[in-house]
This record gives structure tokens, sequence and C-alpha cells, in this order.
């Protein structure tokens, strides 16, 4: 009697994806107006598709139980995008259970105080599914204020350009040219 053990559930591999809050986005950006009025995705958006991402919901193999999501390197967390007065009056609350204890802070004192990496963080973290894996998803969310980060070598690149830096479709068209010449 044998058993079989679905690929599905063992077969996958993580991988680095690169996200800028600061670049402007033809996809996830608020403005589909001409190409130069379209500005960088605001805090909701990026949030949202990094969830995705750290949840592996865009791969075929994704299974609800299963941690299967990859890495995210945000980069330009301090100068995150929001829209209208949300940066002055979304407000972000704690407590500690003991009475009169309730604590309450909003986005800009926060942004102060932690960066903007902290207010990402807080907004995926809300978009993540509330059970156990969340904190293992979580923890792969790797946001930085500035350009520079650690993960430069683990980032997907093509023909040396990584994904989502400026010019890496003409790389990729190139390498998939020649793979068609090849075949």
């Amino acid at each position: 009697m044998s058993q079989t053990v679905g690929l599905t559930r063992l077969a996958y591999s993580r991988v680095w994806h690169h996200v800028s809050a600061s670049a402007p986005h033809p996809i996830l950006s608020t403005v589909k107006a001409p190409a130069e009025a379209i500005t960088p995705p605001s805090l909701g958006r990026l949030a949202s598709r990094i969830a995705v991402l750290l949840m592996g919901k865009h791969k075929p193999i994704w299974d609800p139980s299963t941690d299967c999501g990859d890495y995210v390197v945000v980069t330009n967390c301090a100068a995150l995008y929001t829209t209208g007065n949300k940066k002055w009056r979304k407000k972000y609350y704690r407590h500690n259970t003991r009475p009169g204890s309730l604590q309450q802070i909003t986005m800009d004192a926060l942004m102060d105080k932690f960066g903007g990496a902290e207010v990402l963080r807080k907004a995926v973290s809300g978009m993540l599914p509330k059970n156990r894996l969340r904190d293992k998803r979580l923890a792969r969310l790797k946001a930085f204020e500035g350009d520079a980060h650690p993960y430069k070598k683990n980032l997907i690149q093509f023909g040396g350009k990584a994904v989502g830096t400026p010019g890496w479709e003409d790389v990729m068209r190139v390498v998939r040219e020649g793979d068609k010449a090849t075949l």
C-alpha cells in the first residue's frame, strides 16, 4: 500500500519581489489619465498587492492552508502616497486591556516616530487573513525607508536587470527572443 503525497503542497519555491512605494505605477495608480499624470500607488492599493504576493494567491498552486507565498522587498517607504487627508486624520489605536489605557496616534505621528515602513506593515497586516500563518507571512515583508537594502542579490533578474526597475521589460523581451531563436 503506497501513499501519494500531493505535489501542490510540497513543490513550491519562494521568490523575491521588489516594489517601490514612490515609483509611478501604471496599474496601481489612482489616476488613469495620460502617462505624465500617473501617480505612485496609494497605500491601500500597494498593501493589497503586497498581501496577495505574501499569501501566494498569484501562483497556480495556491492553497488556503499552505503558506506558499513569496518574499516582498519594499523600498522608499518614507514617501508613501495617500489620498485625501488620511495622513492627518487616520488614527491607529492600541489598548493593553487595562481600564483607561486606550492610546491613539495619527498616521503622520506614527510615520515620524517609526517611519513609513511601520504604516505599510500595519496596512498589510490588516489585509492578511487572521490565522496562524499571518505572522509568518508578515515576516517575509521587508520594508525600507530608502533605496538601500541588503536583499539586492535575491531579487528576480533578467539579464542583470531586477524586475520592476526601469527597462527590465526590454531586457526580458531580448531574452525571450533569444530563447525563441535557440528553439
